[in-house]
């Protein structure tokens, strides 16, 4: 079996999961790494004779990444199963999009406990046929349901939606920052990281199901899931008394002005344009009193107002991951990965923290419980670009400049704008009480053309970032 993240993405803790799964159970697993377009996978694959292709993804480019290998799998004339998993892929999405473009079996896998099951059915002669064939029978009506949703389901028009706006509470009016510009973190104490981190996605990146930290006394897993608590605390213990990675971050805020319904520039304190943001919105059709959102629309319009920002990434894991794998300790390898995504996730939870509180101010006197932090029961939000409220991810090109992220962040972009080192977080930060998590949803044609125009780019280009995002 070849396995391999594909071209422009940097994720890879599942990918290498399944990959120790397979490889318990006799599989002679091929990884390819990361970023891997598709002629080096299917090269690969045509060379060593492999009988199964796995494609990870974890970023929304990486679905239209993937249905251009079932693509040139098709032009080549392959007949090699194709395995798809990863964070951002569904089977309805494999049913709608992949598995038309490539007639000899494309695979949702769901986790990496199920990974085994499905290679075996692949491989058995016998198996092999009937399973395709419920599998195809499944995906068509998956994409029939699909099709009849898709029609069913009523947008408005982009005129008619951005008139159906939300309307903040006037009460609020935002504090300007208590620290404007950049504020550069070079080496933030790993001990104090470590207070912030979420222990619940951890144990999710090891397909371990329940709550943290009720998981820790379940009756069925308890016993694996204290002692793989135990385990990645120990490593923390050794990482952040050797320095083994650093944390670096940087925030900004800069005054807002809202020029257009979904338009928002930033300028510096002496009034010069720094950029121009442009969000998304959303299209369907609301019932009675609910708008349809978009990110401007926490932006005060008429007055001054204020926007932050922040990226921050966990270095120097590159060398103790080769060391673990010379080791060929697969374990300690991807709990080290495991770690460096929690740090990074909480890297940027302190900091939104001390924003609310000190930089930014806006919530000074804010006492909260860790529990309430996990659940981000506090004002403001930090939407990042590549998620459903803004899920254009061009829009981190601006993010970078604002920031100069790598310089102070010490992050770079890949060609479909993943973050490298893959445990980096971006986003913004939006102050009013009124803020809330949503998702943009489908949108129209009539957006996209909308946006292609403020944004300055053509509607193919737009139309390519947005597809996900299209009706």
């Amino acid at each position: 079996i070849v396995m391999a993240t594909v071209k422009g993405d940097v994720h890879d803790i599942g990918k290498n999961i399944v990959g120790v799964v397979l490889g318990c159970n006799g599989y002679d697993v091929i990884d390819l790494g990361v970023m891997v377009p598709a002629d080096k996978i299917l090269d690969a694959a045509q060379k060593e004779q492999v009988d199964i292709i796995g494609l990870s993804g974890l970023i929304t480019p990486s679905l239209d990444e993937m249905v251009h290998v079932a693509k040139e799998m098709k032009r080549r004339g392959m007949t090699q199963p194709l395995m798809i998993g990863g964070a951002t892929t569904s089977r309805m999405h494999t049913a709608v999009k992949i598995a038309p473009e490539y007639q000899h079996g494309v695979i949702h896998v769901l986790d990496a406990s199920r990974s085994v099951n499905t290679a075996g059915q692949l491989l058995n002669e016998d198996l092999k046929k009937p399973f395709l064939q419920n599998l195809y029978s499944e995906y068509n009506h998956l994409k029939a349901d699909f099709d009849n949703k898709k029609h069913a389901k009523e947008l408005l028009s982009y005129t008619d939606a951005c008139s159906n706006a939300a309307v903040l509470s006037t009460a609020y009016h935002t504090p300007k920052p208590a620290r404007p510009g950049l504020t550069v973190f070079q080496d933030y104490n790993l001990n104090d990281i470590r207070n912030y981190i979420d222990w619940g996605p951890f144990f999710i990146a090891w397909e371990m199901k329940g709550k943290f930290p009720e998981l820790l006394q379940d009756e069925h897993s308890g016993n694996e899931a204290r002692k793989l608590f135990a385990d990645a605390n120990a490593l923390l213990d050794k990482v952040i008394a050797q320095k083994w990675l650093v944390a670096q971050g940087v925030i900004g805020f800069w005054e807002a002005w809202k020029t257009a319904p979904d338009s928002v520039q930033l300028k510096d304190e002496q009034g010069n344009l720094l950029c121009q943001l442009e969000f998304l919105r959303q299209q369907s059709k609301k019932a009675e009193g609910q708008p349809n959102y978009s990110l401007a629309d926490f932006i005060q319009a008429g007055k001054k107002d204020y926007l932050g920002a922040f990226a921050v990434s966990i270095h120097g894991i590159e060398p103790h991951l080769e060391a673990f794998a010379k080791q060929h300790d697969d374990y300690n390898k991807i709990m080290l990965q495991a770690l460096a995504d929690r740090l990074a996730e909480a890297f940027a939870e302190l900091l939104h923290s001390r924003c609310r509180k000190e930089y930014w101010g806006y919530a000074a006197n804010e006492a909260i419980t860790p529990d309430a932090l996990i659940h981000e029961n506090y004002q403001g939000i930090r939407p990042a670009p590549g998620y459903p409220a803004c899920p254009d991810h061009t829009e981190k090109y601006k993010l970078f400049d604002l920031l100069q992220a790598g310089k102070n962040a010490g992050i770079q972009l890949t060609e479909s704008l993943a973050m490298y080192p893959a445990a980096s977080v971006c986003g913004w930060y939006f102050s009013h009480p009124d803020s809330k998590y949503f998702g943009i949803g489908k949108i129209q044609e009539d957006q996209v053309i909308d946006y292609a125009r403020r944004k300055g780019m053509s509607k193919d280009e737009a139309t390519k970032w947005l597809s996900p995002n299209m009706d």
